[in-house]
């Protein structure tokens, strides 16, 4: 019986049109910028299974080493066994579940705020929200070092924008001051809404926001405040209800972002703040309309994470020995830590060839902490970036500042 299909191997193979990724690829291999995978067999811990090596880990963002807490973990096997894997649709379909406004209301409660609404991630989080209450009459004002989902947000809004150089709370003086005397390009009148963004902790330095001169200098132009705490939640603060608590600044910050994936330990986002501001979001943000909800064991999870941080303070207390021990011991050997005041802690390289060695030396040695390079950081402050936890032990961290010490006179960081 004859047929008019082809045989696919005697098709001509046409250009590939994607062919210059392989360029690209080739390129960052070259100038060091390349980042392989590390493939992890094991649970999030203190020690970790990396390319079939048990290493110490420094990389996890696990702050209080929630994601093995035997209390998480049997609220998330209960939830699974009574409401199913999977939550089935988006919020505003089927998709709401009591259990989801149940933690909107905790988290509402813990972060002392009137409302709050939860997010698939932190990222999500800024991307819903900022392009959501911003537009065309209204001006966002940007920390020159604000996380890439602050700017990939800003980038989603159709609000003009200016960046002021990181932490310059009179540089941001002086922006704010024009914006309110010059007002709008073109037609003079004032903005709608003038918004102040901001990292609370950033992530790569690990420096705290000035918070308090900021939203002095917010209010004094009437422009709103935006804060995200990713990494002070859980952190900083009462029992780690972040930034704003930490500095007594609640009913002066409008806007708070946080996740659920770093010291909560488990996965999401959040957004505090008024009641119209989670109505508006929860008929207008596209990450929230267009992406199904947490799943249960997700949602029961992140629950139990909030009563573990009020019940449980030692945690937070052992968070705060081993980063005060960790940064004191790698300025002692003579490390430059650049300006970090929390548990993340940059040990700078400079060179990006120098931070990809130094990570495959630690490796060698008994520790996965990995290097940080452009286009995450600039060119020249390319850097390996290190977390310690609560979960960590003091022989763990001895052990991994030796070998800190061995690599950085190995490879000319440090010398003597």
């Amino acid at each position: 019986m004859s047929t008019n299909q082809t045989d696919p191997l005697a098709t001509p193979l046409l250009p590939d049109p994607l062919a210059f990724l392989d360029d690209e690829v080739a390129a960052l291999r070259e100038r060091h910028l390349y980042r392989a995978l590390r493939v992890m067999s094991s649970g999030q811990g203190p020690i970790v299974s990396v390319d079939e090596r048990r290493l110490i880990s420094l990389s996890s963002n696990d702050y209080l080493g929630l994601t093995h807490h035997p209390r998480l973990r049997e609220a998330a096997l209960t939830a699974v066994r009574d409401f199913g894997v999977g939550s089935g649709a988006v919020r505003t379909i089927a998709g709401t579940m009591s259990m989801h406004e149940a933690l909107e209301a905790e988290l509402a409660e813990f972060k002392g705020t009137p409302a709050v609404l939860t997010f698939q991630s932190g990222f999500t989080a800024n991307t819903g929200v900022i392009p959501t209450i911003t537009g065309e009459t209204d001006l966002i004002v940007s920390d020159s070092l604000n996380h890439a989902s602050i700017i990939d947000g800003m980038r989603l809004s159709k609000a003009p924008r200016k960046i002021y150089p990181h932490a310059d709370v009179e540089a941001l003086r002086a922006v704010l001051d024009e914006a309110v005397r010059d007002g709008r390009p073109g037609s003079g009148e004032p903005y709608r809404l003038i918004l102040v963004v901001t990292d609370g902790v950033f992530s790569m330095d690990g420096d705290i926001a000035p918070l308090p001169g900021i939203v002095e200098a917010a209010e004094a132009a009437g422009a709103a405040v935006f804060v995200d705490d990713a990494h002070a939640s859980g952190v900083l603060g009462r029992d780690g209800r972040g930034t704003v608590d930490h500095f007594g600044l609640h009913r002066r910050v409008a806007i708070q972002v946080g996740t659920l994936s770093k010291a909560v330990g488990v996965q999401g986002g959040y957004v505090a703040g008024s009641v119209a501001l989670r109505e508006i979001l929860t008929q207008r943000s596209r990450p929230f309309l267009f992406s199904t909800s947490h799943p249960p064991a997700v949602v029961a999870a992140c629950r139990e994470a909030i009563r573990v941080m009020v019940d449980e303070p030692e945690l937070h207390a052992r968070l705060w020995d081993n980063t005060r021990f960790f940064k004191a011991e790698l300025a002692r050997l003579g490390f430059d830590t650049g300006r970090s005041e929390t548990p993340i802690t940059p040990v700078m390289m400079g060179n990006p060839e120098t931070a990809m060695r130094f990570s495959d030396r630690l490796m060698d040695e008994g520790v996965f902490a990995q290097p940080v390079v452009f286009p995450t950081v600039a060119l020249d402050l390319a850097r390996i970036r290190t977390i310690v936890t609560a979960a960590h032990a003091r022989e763990q961290l001895d052990r991994a500042l030796q070998a800190f010490s061995t690599v950085g006179r190995e490879l000319g960081v440090i010398r003597g």
